[in-house]
């Protein structure tokens, strides 16, 4: 009994000193520890968690990472409407607002505004009960939304646990977003897995609250801004006082935000921020203004629709107009055509801009745009140029239709377009210069390959007929990279050893580097993991495929087509003759002792790990299989669809039941 309770008062100091850490580095962005030691606390405080379940608690630190069951999300209404403010995109309507605001309290009124970032992303309402998160709910029609409360839990800027002299009931509201940061590396995933890249941050940080596994959801680093509080306790009159308390509770508030005497402040501020949004290192679109006193928010009221106590100043996308000279059609690595439109030098939210991509034959036909147009020109999402409209009123007369190519610019093969894709299709893939020279490109990639060289080393290699497949990399001598223009001894032998030292990458990289359609980092691990060797995943058929997890129909018609035929089967043979990894090697030196000589019965239907796999994992960290439960039994691992019978047993004899989660966990795997 000692033991437990100091077990359990030590969980709770690693809790408090933790979130104590979480509030430095992401409320105040002051951390006074290094990430290391962060971590070893964490690790320490998962393992204390591991051994003493029942102080299990879903708030703890250790439970950020989410959640992989696939459950519907739940409608919830709110307990006050999440209202949609007024906007206006001129100061003239802004000064309406504050005559209005004015008349309404007969000039008698002292009265301040609250200004702050209209920050641009997805709208939520979280509820803390004593201090603790209950509820997280989306937007929705702003009567009933949708609780994404497993996925909130995943963002590390929003507390799970309040501090200090919080009120009992409180509801915060604010917004979830994506920095410029993690956008342009998801979008970068994106591509290089072949999806869709989101269009702006805003689309991506929305899109990602509505996923509905949230161990999907932690991997995308969401941060969070609240900016309103909602209670019958709130411990000042002033809106602006009370985020400032509410930041020594944990809550992550405005850092931009001030307190103006009038209206001629708020026009300060909002020059301000006008002309340094793009120092930020997110999306604002545009300021919010409020009557700072509750009191005089409350008496002020509501519509139907908007409160009267409060407006948004939206800051109008930067356009530019510039003419478009012609349209360059890009083949890349996988045969789609991109259509880039080269443009007439301009600058544009601080950067020249002369090319924008079209995207697809769609596009282009709904623009209606042609050679010579006059275009407006926008950044989405204040990152990516965009042509978003064309000027007709300056269009030459004897402008033509853009007619949308049939042919490859780089081969002349006849394009194809499937039905339900947006792009055009180049098939000539093994003979097509973009094509190869793209794959090669992907192929020695830092997340596939690895190996060090540039696309201008690749193009000369090509070019000179020393290269024309990933296989070719692997017969070259250092004095053919001498040969090449601009080579030294020195240089084509670094080559050469990085192409060497590739040989020891592991299979699921080998397998993404083939650059087979569809098959991203995450899906060739997938493979690898699930069918071990080449031959077994050439060997698999459609149905085989389509039934492992996180493959589908999709990516196993395509993974069928690429073994199926015999060019890639023989570049294949040649990369195995080079020496490279082609067998899935299970990785055993994070393996412990820390199931030595437990017992465990493994029964129902898993998730993330196969039977055989689990099995595995118990042997490895010294653990004994057993195949059916008894009184010498230590745990009994459990998945769904366990038989009633057998778990009568288990509680019969007392025997510790354990979740495929809580394993993974215990042994401390990273999936």
């Amino acid at each position: 009994m000692t033991n437990k309770i100091s077990a359990e008062k030590k969980i709770l100091e690693l809790r408090n000193t933790i979130e104590k850490h979480n509030y430095n580095y992401y409320v105040l962005s002051q951390p006074i520890i290094g990430d290391y030691d962060y971590d070893i606390l964490l690790k320490e405080l998962q393992e204390l968690e591991e051994q003493n379940p029942e102080f299990n608690d879903p708030n703890s630190p250790t439970q950020r990472v989410g959640d992989d069951r696939n459950n519907e999300f739940t409608q919830v209404e709110h307990s006050t409407p999440m209202l949609s403010l007024g906007n206006t995109y001129n100061i003239e309507e802004l000064s309406d607002f504050d005559d209005k605001t004015k008349r309404f309290f007969n000039d008698n009124a002292d009265f301040k505004y609250s200004c702050e970032l209209k920050y641009d992303g997805a709208a939520i309402s979280i509820t803390y009960i004593n201090g603790v998160l209950q509820k997280a709910v989306t937007r929705g029609d702003g009567a009933i939304g949708d609780d994404v409360t497993n996925n909130i839990r995943t963002i590390k800027s929003i507390p799970l646990k309040l501090s200090g002299n919080y009120p009992e009931e409180l509801t915060v509201r604010g917004e979830v977003f994506m920095n410029h940061k993690t956008f342009e590396r998801l979008n970068n995933e994106r591509i290089e897995n072949e999806k869709s890249p989101f269009a702006n941050p805003r689309n991506a940080a929305s899109g990602t609250l509505k996923i509905q596994k949230s161990s999907i959801v932690a991997k995308r680093n969401l941060d969070c801004i609240l900016y309103y509080l909602i209670s019958d306790n709130l411990p000042s009159d002033s809106h602006n006082e009370n985020l400032t308390l509410a930041k020594k509770w944990g809550i992550n508030t405005p850092e931009h935000s001030v307190t103006a005497s009038n209206i001629d402040e708020v026009y300060k501020f909002i020059k301000y921020w006008e002309n340094n949004r793009d120092k930020l290192p997110y999306d604002i679109d545009g300021i919010v203004i409020k009557v700072d006193s509750i009191n005089l928010q409350k008496r002020l009221g509501q519509t139907a629709k908007t409160p009267r106590w409060a407006i948004s100043y939206k800051f109008k996308a930067e356009r530019v107009t510039t003419k478009l000279l012609s349209v360059d059609f890009q083949v890349g690595r996988t045969g789609a055509i991109t259509p880039v439109a080269n443009l007439e030098a301009v600058q544009l939210a601080g950067t020249e801009v002369k090319r924008a991509s079209l995207h697809n034959a769609d596009i282009i036909s709904e623009l209606d745009i042609r050679i010579n147009d006059t275009v407006f020109l926008e950044k989405g999402g204040e990152i990516i140029p965009k042509i978003i409209a064309v000027d007709k009123t300056k269009r030459p007369q004897n402008s033509e239709i853009l007619k949308y190519i049939t042919h490859c610019p780089a081969c002349d093969t006849k394009l194809i377009r499937t039905e339900g894709e947006a792009n055009h299709y180049c098939t000539n893939s093994l003979n097509c210069p973009p094509q190869i020279k793209g794959k090669i490109e992907h192929f020695c990639s830092r997340n596939a390959m690895n190996i060090t060289i540039g696309e201008a080393t690749i193009k000369a290699l090509y070019e000179s007929g020393l290269i024309n497949n990933a296989a070719d990399l692997f017969d070259l001598t250092k004095e053919q990279v001498f040969s090449l223009e601009g080579f030294k001894e020195k240089s084509s032998a670094n080559l050469i050893e990085s192409i060497e030292k590739s040989k020891d990458a592991e299979f699921s990289k080998v397998l993404f580097a083939l650059g087979i359609r569809f098959v991203g980092k995450t899906v060739a691990k997938t493979l690898a993991k699930n069918l071990k060797t080449i031959e077994n995943i050439k060997n698999a058929t459609i149905e085989n495929l389509a039934e492992i997890d996180e493959v589908g129909e999709r990516i196993a018609q395509s993974v069928h087509n690429y073994f199926t035929d015999k060019k890639s089967i023989l570049i294949i043979e040649r990369l195995q003759n080079a020496g490279l990894n082609f067998e899935f090697i299970e990785d055993t030196s994070s393996k412990t002792n820390i199931l030595d000589g437990k017992k465990i019965v493994i029964s129902g239907k898993f998730e993330k790990l196969s039977r055989d796999e689990l099995k595995n994992l118990i042997e490895v960290n010294g653990g004994i299989n057993q195949s059916s439960v008894s009184k010498n039994t230590d745990f009994f691992l459990g998945g769904d669809k366990v038989g009633p019978s057998k778990i009568k047993k288990v509680k019969e004899l007392n025997i510790s039941i354990i979740t495929e989660n809580e394993f993974i966990k215990l042994l401390n795997l990273d999936l």
